[in-house]
């Protein structure tokens, strides 16, 4: 895998994924027949540039992992399309498309797209599972991932960071609430995903904290370019519906600090995330490359 080019990398990280994703979809079909098992099948096999997993990926390589973490950076995609069938839903967003497709609730129905995103949390943690063994890592280091993204996952961070922007519908945020929200509910599993590669790998501890600030600047930058690409990108180009964060007066970056300051918010914490990585001396083009993808992407 590449280095140098981080579009080269993610599709070569998107091939490999795809391929642990499709195997346990056929173990998922075999196991869940009927519907739900279909609606999770169809949710995983749909198209996406799985960065979380190559941030799992490269974290891993770059604090010195030899072994193939692919089924263990896939967990982290298992629990993301998880919050994108409920992200989706009519009780949420109410949303019809998703990476350029029918949302899995209009594929099949409210009651087993529901369903089917509440068994995809075990089943993450079975893929973990399965991708830790492969790298035969201990039960601590084992636990401590598993730890990670469930807890990025969990409360504290994603399902709480959407709690957070449902509640601020309609009212005035302050943008101090709104890198609250943003943090939690995007940043907290882009975060996790760096730092499980950097557990996997047995990095000092000192490295996965350095490794852990670069999450949470990328993350927010990520959030903050999807509130750019809301307000200025067109449906076709996103593969799901634009401006829809107008439409439901969600608070975002763009509403509150404009699209120029918004820009240069983004610019700011890809800066900080490089400021992190140099201060604990780890030297990746890997990891800086993804910053930037994450700043410029436009889908």
């Amino acid at each position: 895998m590449s280095a140098s080019d981080p579009r080269e990398f993610l599709v070569e990280t998107q091939g490999s994924v795809n391929r642990v994703l499709d195997s346990w979809c056929e173990r998922v079909l075999h196991e869940w027949p009927g519907p739900v098992g279909e609606a999770v099948a169809y949710s995983l096999r749909g198209p996406g540039k799985r960065l979380r997993p190559a941030l799992v990926i490269a974290g891993y390589r770059s604090l010195g992992g030899s072994g193939d973490p692919t089924e263990l950076a896939s967990a982290v995609e298992v629990v993301h399309t998880y919050s994108l069938v409920h992200d989706d839903l009519p009780c949420m967003d109410d949303d019809e498309l998703r990476r350029g497709r029918p949302t899995t609730h209009c594929r099949f129905d409210v009651a087993t797209a529901t369903e089917a995103a509440f068994r995809m949390v075990p089943l993450s943690a079975r893929v973990l599972a399965a991708g830790a063994a492969r790298l035969g890592l201990d039960a601590a280091t084992t636990g401590a991932v598993a730890l990670e993204l469930f807890r990025g996952a969990g409360s504290s961070g994603m399902v709480g960071g959407q709690v957070m922007d449902l509640e601020a519908e309609g009212r005035e945020v302050s943008r101090e609430d709104l890198v609250c929200i943003h943090s939690a509910k995007t940043g907290a599993l882009i975060t996790a995903s760096v730092v499980m590669g950097a557990l996997a790998a047995e990095a000092s501890a000192d490295r996965v904290e350095a490794i852990r600030s670069y999450g949470r600047e990328i993350g927010l930058a990520f959030q903050i370019v999807d509130d750019i690409l809301d307000a200025t990108a067109t449906s076709s180009q996103l593969g799901k519906t634009a401006g829809k964060d107008a439409k439901q007066h969600k608070a975002t970056y763009v509403s509150i600090v404009g699209l120029d300051a918004a820009t240069r918010e983004v610019e700011q914490h890809i800066r900080n995330a490089m400021d992190h990585l140099a201060a604990a001396q780890v030297d990746s083009e890997l990891l800086g490359n993804l910053a930037r993808f994450v700043a410029q992407r436009r889908n």
